[in-house]
């Protein structure tokens, strides 16, 4: 699924760029200050990408998705290189994933004026400084480990910092938030868990199901992340969490990131005020200290040609049939906001939460700052 969706953002930036903003209140037509703080901010987008691994250094379009991370004023972005949902048990699981990890720190060395490789707290610090764009390496599931706990720490010294324990299906890890015996952690699960608490390496919960992500906040001995979810008590999806998950994640001093798909909603399209009602809910039920953004789409924005409305409307409809998203959603379901569809989405949404009335102080933890000293803490 995951490559189908590759191939539909890769085809909107062959098809060019386009941008779109809305106003912040349901009810009110005022417009939308900028959020003045908003450079001087870390901001990290904790499910990210960019399609730069994807085409070749000579390709045009490189100049836009380097366009692209500068008018985010991202400080960083949790970086996907493996496995994204696919079953890598085999020997030849550490050969990709350490291709992709090689591929990745290639692209980053060979533009070191807009990337940097984030290892530190204090790398996170400087790209901030520098105004560039820090990615930090993470894997969407443990199936790269296979059975052996000893990878863990190779992968560490080969960048890696943050690892989400499953994807939406089953590994020997635990259970992910698509299967519906919700097994919860398997006891080699507590053990992964264990090394990547004494390598420091951040623990992720996304995508796990409900015991899965319980069991993994009780299990580990440092702050959790859950990268890139919503909340179950405004849409009932199984990628969403719920307030007791929530709770206990906050009370152990982890981070929950709002995500920008359609599990914001069980009946439209989620707009910008659909993440702004999670963000919200999950400030009240988790304290602001522990709310943050995990968009799960590329920086650049998506232009919606008819093109890409037909190719993304076959992926919705294999989407449904997987069980990614509920039958009767509509058929023209995106994963991005479309009123968020640029690439200082963070810089709009901060001013929508300031027009709201949020604290400044808030609107940085939740833009970043929050997730930064989570990671801060783990790595050391």
């Amino acid at each position: 699924m995951h490559s189908r969706r590759d191939a539909l953002v890769m085809m909107s930036l062959a098809l060019g760029q386009a941008a779109c903003a809305s106003s912040a209140r349901i009810a009110s037509n005022a417009p939308l200050q900028p959020w003045a703080p908003y450079r001087d901010t870390i901001a990290i987008d904790g499910a990210g990408g960019l399609m730069l691994g994807f085409i070749e250094p000579d390709d045009p379009l490189v100049a836009g998705e380097l366009a692209a991370a500068r008018a985010s004023g991202l400080t960083g972005v949790v970086l996907t290189i493996a496995p994204q949902g696919q079953f890598w048990f085999d020997d030849a699981a550490i050969a990709r994933t350490r291709a992709n990890l090689e591929k990745w720190n290639a692209i980053i060395a060979r533009y070191p004026e807009h990337l940097l490789a984030v290892r530190t707290g204090a790398d996170l610090t400087r790209a901030r400084a520098e105004n560039k764009l820090g990615v930090i390496f993470t894997c969407q599931g443990t199936e790269p480990l296979g059975e052996d706990v000893d990878r863990i720490a190779m992968y560490r010294e080969l960048g890696v910092r943050v690892i989400q324990l499953t994807h939406n299906r089953r590994n020997i890890v635990g259970d992910g938030s698509m299967e519906a015996g919700n097994a919860g952690l398997s006891n080699f699960g507590r053990q992964v868990v264990e090394r990547l608490n004494a390598e420091k390496i951040v623990v992720d919960l996304a995508h796990g199901s409900p015991r899965t992500m319980s069991e993994g906040v009780a299990a580990s001995r440092e702050p959790v992340l859950i990268s890139h979810t919503g909340c179950l008590a405004l849409a009932n999806h199984p990628r969403n969490t719920s307030d007791a998950t929530l709770r206990a994640m906050a009370h152990r001093g982890g981070v929950a990131g709002i995500i920008f798909w359609p599990y914001l909603r069980e009946d439209t399209q989620p707009m910008a005020i659909d993440v702004i009602r999670h963000i919200e809910h999950a400030v009240n039920v988790c304290g602001e200290d522990h709310v943050g953004i995990g968009t799960d789409a590329g920086i650049a924005p998506i232009e919606r040609t008819s093109e890409f409305e037909t190719d993304n409307r076959e992926w919705v409809a294999d989407a449904v049939e997987e069980g990614v998203f509920q039958r009767g959603r509509p058929a023209d379901l995106y994963t991005f906001i479309p009123d968020l569809n640029t690439a200082d989405r963070f810089a709009t949404l901060a001013a929508m939460l300031s027009q709201r009335g949020h604290a400044d102080a808030r609107i940085a933890k939740i833009l970043g700052g929050n997730f930064a000293r989570v990671m801060s803490d783990v790595w050391g």
